[in-house]
């Protein structure tokens, strides 16, 4: 049974049919050579550190009230993700960052290096506030406060504040992707910097 072709309809236009035509087989063939032309040369520890500071895995653990900034670093607004540090791990076994975000009582620090010990090579670790850097306020009277972090684990990055807000600790994420990339950069201090150090005594 042969089948009748209809004639189209009064006013139908014959290009829509080729509008369809995406011409596929054309366009992969393209892709196919030009991905035939072009190499990447690098170093397998450049690739290894590229991998490494695309995919950090904080730890889940926060101590003080800079805690609740990078909680908020990690929510909606801020959205750490976007740097490949957003997924949280509630063991140390599966994190290579510790976020030490708040007051490092000595009580907390033998908990605070048992999960440092626990965390795999390659690990780093970014200091959260001030109480985190130095003891913060309760650095002269607080007996019970570990005067910096860095007497207990050793400390990658310093994020300054009381406390911080979630654009510094992104900021401090960023150094550390720099430090774990090997970019060497020279410092350059901002004006507030030296205008404040003219402001403080010095005894010779």
């Amino acid at each position: 049974m042969s089948r009748e072709i209809t004639p189209p309809p009064a006013g139908y236009d014959a290009g829509r049919e080729q509008m369809l035509d995406f011409k596929v087989d054309e366009q992969l063939l393209q892709v196919v050579e030009t991905d035939a032309k072009n190499f990447i040369l690098t170093t397998v520890d450049e690739m290894f550190n590229w991998a490494r500071l695309s995919s950090i895995w904080p730890v889940t653990f926060g101590l003080a009230c800079c805690a609740i900034e990078m909680m908020a670093t990690s929510a909606t607004r801020y959205d750490i993700d976007r740097f490949g540090a957003g997924a949280f791990r509630a063991t140390p076994r599966q994190a290579d960052l510790m976020i030490v975000s708040g007051t490092v009582t000595a009580k907390m620090a033998t908990r605070l290096k048992l999960i440092y010990d626990q965390m795999p090579e390659p690990k780093w670790v970014i200091a959260m506030g001030s109480c985190a850097i130095g003891g913060g306020p309760y650095f002269k009277y607080g007996y019970h406060v570990v005067k910096g972090v860095d007497f207990i684990v050793p400390v990658d990055v310093y994020v300054p504040g009381c406390p911080p807000r979630p654009e510094v600790l992104l900021d401090g994420l960023m150094r550390l992707q720099d430090k774990i990339r090997g970019r060497k950069g020279r410092f350059i201090a901002p004006k507030w910097v030296t205008d404040y150090a003219k402001l403080i005594p010095y005894r010779k």
